[in-house]
């Protein structure tokens, strides 16, 4: 088939044309995030600690731990299959970032 010329059935290319706002684009510090899933897709939680960790008693054991005040920041949903493309993107950036800096994660 020549160059350029499309066979009828085929579907033509997708682009993502992506644009964020100025509100968005500084983006949101987090120290960790937490991940779960529903019946209709995964949620990414990330937060940030909003106060130094500290003793406290668990009232119904009596057990004493690590408390970890904290706020979420950002959560975000997504379908099933994108959380595939995630990872791969994660890794791949991962990957590049040890190379570029040198240090392993």
């Amino acid at each position: 088939m020549p160059r350029g010329e499309k066979r009828l059935n085929d579907d033509p290319e997708s682009r993502l044309e992506v644009s964020i706002t100025p509100e968005v684009e500084s983006g949101q510090y987090a120290d960790f995030a937490s991940v779960w899933h529903t019946q209709d897709g995964f949620v990414l939680d990330f937060a940030v600690i909003t106060r130094p960790p500290a003793l406290a008693d668990d009232p119904l054991s009596g057990d004493r731990y690590v408390s970890v005040p904290t706020r979420i920041v950002s959560r975000v949903r997504l379908p099933p299959a994108q959380v595939f493309e995630l990872m791969k993107a994660l890794e791949q950036q991962l990957t590049a970032y040890e190379k570029d800096t040198g240090q392993k994660v």
